[in-house]
């Protein structure tokens, strides 16, 4: 019974932190499969590799100087990080939905739109995204381990099995995104990405709740909220929302400019015609 405790702690410490950054990882990842990029997608895992050796790296500090204890601070500044890189490139594959940019030579133009800055941005995003779970997750494996009997067959089998669901998931996005029409890869993919920013900002208001640094009032906040995985205090709420505010009103700017571009351009054929 002991064995399969252990097996079902590893699989849920593995599957659950590794979840949320698989999914960023391979939203942009079909992304670029569907961009026509391909070759985009090294710079991606390699920032995901470097995390993966840089979580290494802070678990060993964490258990060597903090007794295991992870700094809060730090982890919320990661997190906020996080997100503004993903308000990003949320923002970016939004403005870039048109497939009538995209469809004369749709390598030619996605080599142009996706330059280095932004090909430093995804790798950026896909290191931040492992590196704020992955020193967790050694850390989290390694308590297990401690308390069981060490790393065995039923902590490994837990971690293999989590893995390899994770590899499915992985998978099934790109055959998914190999199916969708252009557009709404980009539109799904944006919001995926603005969705996930919202979770990590509130996330970091909670890391500083804990610290007492940020108050917590959640009287009245309705249970979903939590259900969803968001932070469900009023403080986390009332950024995020004025968060998504702020993303409307830049959508209807952005939308307004776009309509008298067009209005310009038809009065001027017309004025050609006449």
């Amino acid at each position: 019974m002991a064995d399969g405790s252990t097996f079902v702690q590893a699989f849920t410490i593995l599957f659950r932190e590794g979840l949320e950054a698989l999914l960023v990882i391979a939203a942009l990842a079909a992304f670029l499969r569907r961009a026509g990029a391909p070759e985009k997608i090294t710079p991606l895992y390699a920032g995901a590799a470097a995390a993966a050796l840089a979580s290494l790296g802070m678990a060993w500090i964490f258990e060597t100087y903090f007794d295991g204890n992870h700094n809060d601070l730090v982890e919320a500044a990661v997190m906020l990080f996080a997100a503004a890189l993903m308000f990003y490139m949320s923002g970016w594959l939004f403005l870039r939905q048109d497939p009538k940019a995209w469809q004369a030579d749709l390598n030619r133009m996605a080599e142009r739109a996706l330059g280095a800055g932004t090909v430093l941005s995804l790798a950026g995003i896909a290191f931040l995204a492992v590196f704020r779970e992955g020193a967790e997750t050694v850390l989290f494996l390694h308590a297990l381990a401690r308390t069981a009997n060490g790393f065995d067959g039923s902590l490994l089998g837990g971690l293999a099995v989590a893995a390899v669901a994770l590899a499915a998931m992985f998978v099934a996005m790109q055959w998914l995104a190999l199916r969708l029409p252009l557009r709404p890869m980009f539109l799904i993919t944006s919001a995926f990405l603005f969705v996930m920013g919202l979770r990590l900002v509130g996330q970091a208001i909670q890391e500083m709740q804990e610290q007492t640094i940020v108050s917590v009032h959640n009287d009245g906040v309705p249970e979903i909220v939590t259900e969803l995985g968001f932070n469900g205090s009023w403080e986390a709420l009332g950024v995020q929302g004025a968060l998504v505010l702020g993303a409307i009103a830049c959508l209807t700017l952005l939308s307004l400019r776009r309509s008298g571009r067009d209005a310009d351009t038809k009065a001027k054929a017309a004025q050609a015609l006449s």
